[in-house]
């Protein structure tokens, strides 16, 4: 049976006096059933048709149920921009009663600002789309919903399991949603700011698991597109594995930026890993295929073929510094065939040369090589430079760790270490320091 205005506001009544917040959540989301009811009892619902219901329970709540429907009656005719701004003063007005009332209204918080949000997102979309004027409704939504990281923040009076504070980090995530949609980005560093100064907040590890995943995302990212490579790892990584597993999508966002962090630090995924998520193998195995055979030309060829996908999603640099992991699997099979063979005959010179001294052969020939062999490495691989940058990639590799050894400029040869020329890219004690 269709529900009545009157109806909705006996309902409203009862979960105020019950103090069920999130049957008040429900009441409050557009989305819900009994909001196409309402459009339907008015038809095209104006504040002035509605005026008649002011106090008739008790204040905010006669103009928040007014305002609810005015809401719904924007969505149903698609007028996202006048349902932003109605969805704005309700918002304003549960604002007023939030404050006086202890974390039993955060789920009703958390779904008003939720849908603040979303509309803002379809008021920005319809707004470009059609030749109204262009509008920032998501910037004005952050900017409404960062006032209710301060009432939630102020709650000093409430028993600790009854704290408003228990919102902060959903209302934290929620705001940098947003600048992140808009991609602005520089003005999350405020509310951060606020959050990291106050002290008298419970550890984030008390709140609910959903709230620590999403925040560590977020913080992991910002740490990323900063370039922070140690503090994005360990955060995406936390988000990672406390992420639930059912939450296939989101566990899949995370691998997007998480994936190439490790690959700089030159863990490879496993097939096993990949297989569990298609999207992400799709972008990522050629160049994962790539580096383990040293196929600089196909880790270049996957790259203008991604390019457009990885620019994107802010990972084509990352990416692309990967690169680096390539040179050294090729330099390492230049380097290999050629020690292989060499130590062959340096042992069959030591069975000739018995019983001279050893010191004759005490100087291992394998490990002087000269940089052009480098040079005809990067040119068999599809890599065409000249001698002197073959030898500023060498030189890089060593300054870097990936290879062990120095360059004598002068007599155009490589000097590699007897033991570990090549080390374990995993093995360096700082790899993001030199990214």
């Amino acid at each position: 049976m269709p529900m009545q205005f009157t109806t909705y506001l006996t309902q409203l009544n009862d979960a105020l006096n019950a103090e069920n917040g999130p049957n008040l959540a429900n009441l409050l989301r557009p989305t819900s059933p009994h909001g196409k009811d309402l459009v339907k009892e008015f038809r095209n619902p104006t504040k002035a048709a509605l005026s008649r219901y002011e106090g008739s329970m008790q204040s905010p709540w006669d103009e928040i149920a007014i305002q609810y429907v005015l809401v719904c009656g924007h969505i149903a005719k698609k007028r996202y921009v006048e349902a932003f701004k109605e969805e704005s003063q309700l918002v304003s007005l549960f604002y007023r009663f939030f404050p006086e009332n202890r974390g039993w209204t955060l789920p009703a918080l958390f779904s008003i600002l939720k849908d603040l949000k979303e509309l803002a997102h379809d008021a920005d979309a319809s707004s470009r789309e059609g030749s109204q004027e262009k509008t920032d409704s998501m910037e004005e939504a952050a900017r409404t919903i960062t006032k209710a990281f301060g009432l939630c923040m102020t709650d000093r009076t409430s028993p600790v399991n009854e704290s408003r504070k228990w919102g902060v980090y959903y209302v934290v995530v929620l705001v940098l949603k947003c600048y992140f949609r808009v991609k602005r980005i520089s003005l999350s560093k405020n509310i951060l700011r606020a959050l990291h100064a106050n002290n008298d907040i419970p550890p984030l590890a008390s709140y609910p698991r959903s709230h620590q995943v999403t925040y560590r995302y977020y913080i992991g990212m910002l740490a990323f597109l900063n370039e922070e490579f140690d503090k994005a790892e360990q955060e995406l990584t936390l988000a990672f594995y406390h992420c639930h597993n059912g939450a296939h999508k989101n566990k899949e966002r995370i691998l997007a930026y998480l994936i190439p962090l490790r690959m700089l630090k030159g863990n490879l995924p496993s097939a096993l890993l990949l297989s569990r998520f298609p999207n992400i193998s799709t972008i990522y195995t050629p160049f994962i295929n790539a580096i383990r055979a040293g196929d600089v030309q196909g880790y270049d060829r996957a790259l203008e073929e991604n390019e457009l996908k990885l620019l994107d999603l802010n990972l084509w640099v990352s990416v692309e510094k990967a690169r680096e992991l390539c040179l050294r699997g090729l330099f390492r099979k230049v380097y290999v065939p050629l020690a292989f063979i060499s130590a062959l005959i340096l042992d069959e010179f030591r069975r000739c040369l018995y019983p001279f001294p050893s010191s004759w052969l005490a100087v291992d020939k394998s490990t002087r090589m000269p940089i052009s062999l480098f040079h005809t490495g990067l040119q068999v691989a599809g890599v065409h430079v000249d001698l002197e940058e073959a030898e500023c990639y060498v030189a890089n590799m060593i300054y870097k760790g990936l290879m062990r050894g120095y360059i004598s400029h002068e007599k155009q040869t490589v000097v590699l270490a007897k033991e570990n020329s090549f080390p374990k890219v995993s093995d360096r004690p700082n790899p993001f320091a030199l990214i």
